[in-house]
């Protein structure tokens, strides 16, 4: 059979071929390929590595830059609060010293009114005592009929009401 006889040489000569095709490719893949792809992957894994110590030090730069913020705004609170008991302080004070000067006011017109009203007495008293005289001078001459001077009859008066 001429088909079986043509089997050793047809399949000899396609092996051949095969053997030659995977070498080229095994060669041309493997020895010109392969090491780009590998460049390329150590090239993205540096340049991963790179993100990532970045990425830590924007990280630590961020944690540095919040905590200066936090001593900046831990001292501006300081600072208010400082300027804050100052303005109590001194509104404190001022509002004593406002108090003082109303009471010293205010012990000025009392000691005003007293003299007013010890004067108002004093008079009232002296009014008192003329009225009281011109009334005992009167009920003297109604009721016993003897005419008094107006001195005796004050006279009178003043020692009733000095001696009670």
């Amino acid at each position: 059979m001429p088909q079986i006889e043509q089997i050793a040489a047809t399949y000899a000569s396609q092996i051949f071929w095969l053997l030659i095709v995977f070498g080229l490719i095994y060669f041309g893949i493997g020895r010109g390929m392969v090491p780009r792809i590998q460049g390329t992957v150590e090239k993205r894994d540096a340049q991963i590595a790179d993100d990532l110590a970045a990425a830590t030090r924007a990280g630590q730069e961020a944690d540095a830059t919040e905590e200066a913020w936090r001593t900046r705004m831990a001292e501006a609170r300081q600072a208010a609060l400082a300027e804050t008991n100052a303005a109590k302080a001194k509104a404190t004070a001022d509002a004593a010293e406002r108090a003082k000067a109303a009471n010293a006011a205010m012990q000025a017109r009392l000691d005003a009114a007293e003299v007013e009203v010890n004067q108002a007495r004093a008079s009232a008293l002296a009014s008192l005592e003329d009225v009281a005289a011109d009334a005992a001078q009167g009920i003297v001459t109604k009721l016993a009929g003897i005419e008094v001077s107006r001195e005796a009859a004050a006279d009178a008066v003043r020692k009733v009401v000095t001696h009670g």
